[in-house]
């Protein structure tokens, strides 16, 4: 609902798509009536640090940064095993960083029309000597990309700070995928709200 009241006014041009994913935590006490952790919750290492909990896979629109997919797996599933879920199929490209290299070579979107815009790792640049014209060149591209990607951590950031979102609340997958997917909705509504007051002429002058 909240999605479509976004896209009659505008808000949501669809052209291209921006996916990431965030880890959520989750409790990893015993400490409560079943004497054990949620078994949809699962273990993953990021870094050197070790996660217990859940994973927001989400797709938000390359120009508003609104978000229009989500799914919530458990935080072991890698972040491209998703994707094609998190894609409209109208869009014409892809952001994402370097955690979803050959994405475009998975099954599911063999014969997909869009230009895969997926961050190089750092290695393959630098191989080629950070003082030559190739370097520099691969450089610029590459911030040129992350400019486009960081939108993406807007609605991470309203549902941490504005929401206080930073740990599952509650026990299974199903349960807190509701609750997120309702977050990452009103963050979409947060995101949008001087635009959405100014529409409706309810925004006055400082």
């Amino acid at each position: 609902m909240i999605y479509g009241y976004l896209g009659d006014r505008g808000l949501s041009l669809r052209q291209g798509t921006i996916v990431d994913a965030i880890l959520i935590h989750a409790p990893s006490s015993t400490k409560n009536k079943d004497g054990k952790r949620d078994p949809e919750m699962h273990q993953t290492k990021k870094g050197n640090q070790y996660y217990f909990g859940a994973k927001a896979h989400i797709g938000v629109d390359y120009e508003s940064g609104l978000l229009h997919s989500e799914v919530v797996t458990a935080a072991n599933v890698a972040d491209v095993t998703p994707v094609d879920k998190l894609l409209h199929g109208i869009e014409n490209v892809v952001y994402a960083d370097a955690g979803y290299t050959s994405v475009e070579k998975s099954e599911e979107h063999a014969g997909r029309k869009v230009i895969w815009q997926i961050a190089a790792r750092l290695s393959i640049y630098k191989k080629h000597g950070t003082s030559s014209t190739l370097y520099e060149a691969m450089r610029k591209i590459e911030k040129a990309k992350a400019q486009v990607r960081s939108k993406i951590e807007h609605p991470f950031r309203v549902i941490k700070l504005q929401f206080g979102y930073t740990k599952v609340r509650l026990r299974g997958l199903v349960k807190n995928t509701a609750q997120e997917v309702t977050l990452f909705a009103l963050s979409n509504l947060w995101m949008a709200r001087r635009y959405l007051l100014s529409s409706a002429g309810e925004v006055r002058p400082q």
